[in-house]
């Protein structure tokens, strides 16, 4: 039998005996407030209905009045549609007999005397047979609560007895063949190519033993080979390296050369000698080169080449080979480590992507300085539009007006961002270094945002010690990003809720922080949100901007020496900070 069909055994059977005493459970209990049930509803209303009856000729003289006459008629026909004891009905009839001969106008006093009395006699006999019953089906409860806790008590026996027995013989059929597999599997580690397992049973663990015994014949196969495999494998690798168009290098641990293909030997200047086994270090020192690749990491950035007289841009990647380092233990076990087997230097020739992007740059700077005089002549024709001088607009045509200001707001911010966008592509960010004051910062930062926040009721709480020293930064940049976070803030924040802005030292440092009390940022997209271009998904309830603020305010902090995060709990709002250095005394 598969394991698969004996796990699904296995727990098919535990479902069919915790099914089993869950449903006899259900059936006992039931049992048992039904026959409350019935106590209570019969014979308890029986009693109650002749209790009134009686009350009603307590509390009332011969002959009854009206309503007298009303409430024990409608006691006596509830009592007439509630019988379940023998007798009752009997009972009953003949209080409904004796009623109707009360009522009589035609019947004397002393016979209203003694039909009253018969009739308390038969009320008396309704409720002796409704406590009789009570009596009984109470013993009949008593006897079944009785007998359903010895039931239960021998059906949880029964079923604990079974999922011991399943709890303790059931794993091993799981266990055995593991534990056997894993002492094969550490003799192989041990080179002990002869060992083999065998199973009886006809499942996927005989399946993987016959894997096993097969893999042991062919690793005692490959250790009894020769070298002319792994050869003509060299070989094969070697000519696939040669023939690949990226420069490719690669040495050993001891910085000997494996191998140089062509590529690299002509964007080196190279010439076509054979440098396998040479240091690379040696080669380097009359190749300017070649000795700033070995001395660096993986670039991230394209850097210039000249190869046949033109510019070419290439991106080097750096990757340590590690290979495993088996080294035996003590006790008949392994431990696997890794160790360095040397470096591939591989430079990726990415100059077509570079013009590319260089064009897209230009694009982008040329297209934001084009569209920012037709946007200002927009927000003039709509200021004009807003001077009564002009003529005045009716509410629908005022909201259209404000519509179409803030839409050409928003295509001027983002045309800012944009034009910001390729002074950052170009490397063409100009700061203006000073000693600036944190509080000169915060305070066009909050002003610029006043307004927007007013229309949400939203307040600005700015939380910062007595003293703070200087940042050494650029005034403008700083706080056009503080301005980014704030606004951010403020798109995602409730009405009338706060922002918290916080400053405080870390070390050489002073962070800046803006703590917003909104919905929070999922978790995986808060390491892509200072991507260019990158929006997170919004309800529909917030405008999304163009995906470049957090982007810009990065390369702005970078470049003056600072860094930038954000901390968000889902549920809890988000809170974006950044450093900057202290300014010198």
């Amino acid at each position: 039998m598969k394991v698969k069909n004996k796990l699904r055994l296995g727990f098919g059977f535990l479902f069919v005996i915790v099914l089993f005493f869950g449903a006899l459970s259900i059936f006992f209990v039931n049992q048992i407030a039904g026959s409350g049930k019935v106590i209570l509803k019969d014979n308890y209303e029986s009693l109650t209905f002749a209790r009134e009856m009686r009350t009603v000729l307590d509390n009332n003289s011969l002959p009854l009045n009206n309503q007298a006459k009303t409430i024990f008629e409608q006691q006596l026909v509830k009592e007439e549609h509630n019988i379940t004891e023998p007798g009752e009905g009997e009972a009953a009839r003949a209080v409904r007999a004796g009623f109707m001969q009360l009522i009589n106008p035609a019947t004397t006093p002393q016979a209203r005397t003694e039909i009253e009395r018969q009739i308390r006699k038969r009320l008396r006999d309704v409720e002796e047979v409704n406590m009789r019953g009570i009596v009984r089906k109470n013993d009949q409860a008593n006897r079944s609560v009785d007998k359903t806790i010895i039931l239960l008590g021998l059906a949880g026996t029964f079923t604990f007895l079974v999922l011991f027995s399943f709890s303790v013989n059931f794993p091993s059929a799981i266990s055995n063949p593991l534990n056997a597999l894993l002492r094969g599997i550490r003799q192989i580690s041990q080179q002990n190519y002869q060992e083999r397992i065998h199973f009886e049973q006809n499942d996927e663990f005989a399946e993987v033993a016959n894997a096993f015994n097969d893999m042991a014949a062919r690793l005692k196969e490959w250790e009894n080979s020769n070298l002319s495999k792994i050869m003509s494998e060299k070989q094969r690798i070697d000519t696939i390296i040669e023939q690949m168009q990226d420069a490719i290098i690669g040495v050993n641990e001891q910085q000997q050369v494996l191998f140089i293909n062509t590529s690299a030997k002509r964007m080196l200047n190279l010439s076509d000698d054979k440098f396998d086994g040479e240091d690379i270090t040696q080669i380097a020192r009359h190749n300017d080169l070649l000795k700033s690749i070995i001395e660096s990491e993986s670039v991230h950035k394209p850097f210039r080449v000249v190869v046949n007289g033109k510019d070419a841009f290439f991106q080097l990647d750096s990757t340590e080979i590690t290979v495993p380092n088996i080294s035996p233990g003590l006790n008949d076990t392994i431990s696997f480590a890794r160790k360095s087997a040397g470096r591939v230097y591989i430079l990726r020739n990415v100059t077509e992507f570079k013009e590319r992007d260089e064009a897209k740059t230009n694009f982008i700077a040329t297209i934001s300085h084009e569209l920012k005089t037709p946007i200002s002549a927009i927000k003039m024709s709509l200021k004009l539009l807003h001077d009564q001088r002009v003529g005045g607009l009716n509410k629908e045509q005022e909201e259209l007006v404000n519509h179409i200001g803030d839409d050409a707001e928003r295509l001027l911010k983002i045309t800012y961002e944009l034009l910001d966008l390729s002074q950052v592509e170009t490397g063409n960010i100009q700061l203006n270094f000073i000693p600036a004051k944190p509080e000169q910062i915060l305070n066009y930062a909050v002003k610029a945002v006043k307004s927007e926040a007013g229309q949400k009721k939203v307040t600005i709480e700015e939380l910062l010690p007595a003293s703070l020293p200087n940042v050494h930064a650029d005034v403008e940049k700083t706080a056009w990003v503080m301005i980014n976070f704030l606004s951010n803030a403020l798109r995602y924040s409730p009405d009338k809720s706060k922002i918290v802005i916080k400053v405080m030292p870390k070390g050489q440092f002073l962070e800046f922080s803006v703590q917003d009390f909104g919905k929070g940022i999922e978790a995986q997209y808060q390491e892509r949100l200072f991507d260019r271009y990158f929006q997170v998904p919004t309800d529909g309830q917030n405008k999304s901007g163009s995906g470049l603020g957090l982007a810009i305010s990065k390369e702005f902090i970078l470049a003056q020496g600072g860094q930038i995060g954000l901390e968000s709990e889902m549920g809890s709002g988000s809170r974006f900070y950044f450093t900057l250095p202290l300014a010198k005394a």
